[in-house]
């Protein structure tokens, strides 16, 4: 694997040659590497730069590119085919120049929505607005189902087995699961905004 650099810890870009026989050579390390090794720089956001060697072209697009082919190939599908087809069928169109930069935004977005969604994931799911309306969802199917069909075989089993101790609900429970609904309503419609 490729080791951090004196260059990739100034943040400079860290050169990377492609000879004629498809070797990749890491200019600041001194040794050879594969494209599992470039995989692994992007992926721990080290800079660098592919050239091919012969013509000082920088050829960093197609090898991006490879990579990702290669991954795609090995099992590690990402990207839907609908989103291919798409995608080659912007080529040539008059949108194709603003794709590289809407792709860009729509990155940056995931990224910082990424960040929104693990730090939820560590608080774990118990304090997510989505896991408090499931649990009031759930109350309010308990009462309604104790509340129109008293006795249903089961229906206060369930109930007391939940903690209902007397197997259905009162108006006053119902009329506190909607003032819940309500205000788990309200939250959403800030967290949407």
């Amino acid at each position: 694997m490729a080791r951090k650099t004196k260059e990739a810890a100034n943040g400079e870009a860290i050169i990377i040659k492609k000879y004629a026989n498809r070797r990749l050579y890491n200019t600041s390390s001194s040794s050879y590497i594969t494209l599992d090794d470039l995989a692994g720089m992007v992926r721990e956001n080290i800079e660098f730069q592919v050239l091919d060697a012969k013509t000082g072209d920088d050829i960093t697009h197609s090898i991006l590119t490879q990579i990702i082919m290669d991954e795609e190939a090995n099992g590690g599908q990402m990207l839907p085919v609908s989103f291919l087809r798409e995608l080659i069928g912007m080529y040539g169109n008059s949108m194709q120049a603003m794709m590289p930069s809407y792709l860009e935004a729509s990155m940056e977005n995931f990224r910082q929505n990424q960040a929104k969604i693990r730090e939820v994931f560590e608080k774990g799911l118990s304090a997510s607005p989505l896991a408090a309306i499931h649990e009031t969802n759930m109350a309010m199917m308990r009462a309604a189902t104790g509340a129109f069909i008293p006795g249903a075989k089961g229906a206060g089993d369930r109930a007391a087995r939940r903690g209902d101790n007397d197997g259905g609900a009162s108006k006053d429970e119902i009329a506190a699961l909607r003032e819940q609904m309500a205000a788990m309503q309200k939250k959403l419609d800030e967290l949407g905004k």
